[in-house]
């Protein structure tokens, strides 16, 4: 079992700190870098140059659309495969898997998709989207098995209680069939998950909560006879030395305004999503002086969900050091790590030109 790296397409916006460009944005925020289709082009071709597989783009209110965004590059890049994110009540089934057909037609196989079920119940209603949690999670089980269905070839009958479709089918099966990543920790998501999804994604959180959660999963998985890939989405700040590491994340924490942190987490606090809230169980929506004090597993800095929702932790150091971590995390049973870093630009170039080649010297980069 070897890990697999991808990165992160900022369509929201990049800065050189989670100050310039927050998840959950602050008034006094701003984007220094707008998602232009240049500079986006820029951010894609260095992730291909650098050797990460795929591309993550987010899907929200606060972002560009994952489809169009990731559409607009695919003549700009050559290998590169773009990790859509969509939220399958803002879609058919049967619609989603007529794009996945034609995307990777177009595109030569470069599709990878994020379900993102959704866990702030007032992003969702800005979709029209009032079913509470549990019922978002039982759609996406009943949305996936449609989707599945009508990419083996054959028309779909089905009655649920969120769709009904007669004779659904497309004009094609999507080759290759495009991987489904999926996240979410909750007792409504994780059947769900195992039932549906090739990888889970999970935030990163401390290693040995992750591997309880990994094997949680394999259980679950084993009952429906599949098997379950895993990953991580985090940030990464990974430099020549520990020391210059570390003096980046203080940085990062000496520009956070502490009203800009309060209002933050006063709107992540309305999250319904288990992961969002194991992330701020991290930091306690506290902004201490020393980023050292926000480091809740050697190498994990909390600090990000500070001012971003989701993905709220970084794996920080040398690259050695984060590549100790990274294998930590490999051997709890992730595979497949989706990374970001500020600025997106500069961070691809540090992990590639610093971290890869330590992990293919460890011998546990996938080629």
């Amino acid at each position: 079992m070897s890990v697999t790296l991808h990165w992160f397409l900022p369509s929201h916006g990049d800065g050189r700190s989670v100050v310039d460009r927050p998840h959950t944005t602050p008034e006094s925020a701003h984007t220094p870098r707008r998602p232009t289709l240049e500079y986006l082009t820029q951010v894609a071709r260095a992730a291909e140059q650098n050797g990460f597989m795929g591309m993550l783009t987010p899907t929200g209110s606060w972002c560009q659309d994952a489809w169009l965004s990731t559409a607009a590059l695919l003549q700009s890049t050559d290998r590169i495969k773009f990790l859509v994110a969509f939220r399958p009540g803002s879609v058919t089934p049967t619609l989603a898997a007529q794009q996945a057909v034609t995307y990777q037609n177009l595109s030569g196989g470069r599709l990878l998709l994020n379900v993102v079920t959704g866990g702030d119940p007032v992003e969702q209603r800005r979709f029209g989207d009032w079913l509470d949690k549990d019922q978002r999670y039982a759609r996406t089980d009943e949305f996936l098995h449609i989707v599945r269905e009508i990419w083996s070839g054959k028309p779909v009958d089905f009655d649920g209680e969120h769709y009904q479709v007669r004779d659904a089918a497309i004009f094609d099966v999507p080759a290759p069939l495009p991987p489904l990543y999926f996240g979410g920790s909750s007792p409504a998501a994780l059947p769900v998950a195992a039932r549906r999804a090739d990888v889970h994604l999970t935030w990163g959180e401390p290693p040995e909560a992750v591997a309880a959660k990994v094997r949680t999963l394999r259980e679950l998985a084993d009952r429906e006879q599949r098997r379950l890939r895993f990953g991580v989405r985090a940030h990464v700040v990974t430099r020549d030395t520990s020391e210059q590491a570390w003096a980046t994340v203080q940085g990062f924490l000496d520009e956070m305004n502490p009203a800009d942190v309060a209002a933050t987490q006063e709107k992540l606090a309305a999250s319904e999503a288990t992961g969002q809230q194991a992330m701020t169980a991290l930091h306690q929506g506290v902004k201490p002086d020393d980023a050292r004090a926000l480091e809740v597993h050697p190498g994990l800095w909390a600090g990000v969900g500070l001012l971003r929702g989701g993905a709220g932790t970084a794996l920080v150091g040398s690259h050695a050091e984060v590549a100790d971590l990274i294998e930590e995390y490999h051997r709890a049973g992730i595979e497949e790590f989706v990374l970001s870093g500020y600025p997106h630009l500069e961070e691809a170039y540090w992990v590639g030109e610093g971290l890869r080649p330590e992990l293919a010297r460890r011998g546990v980069l996938a080629r």
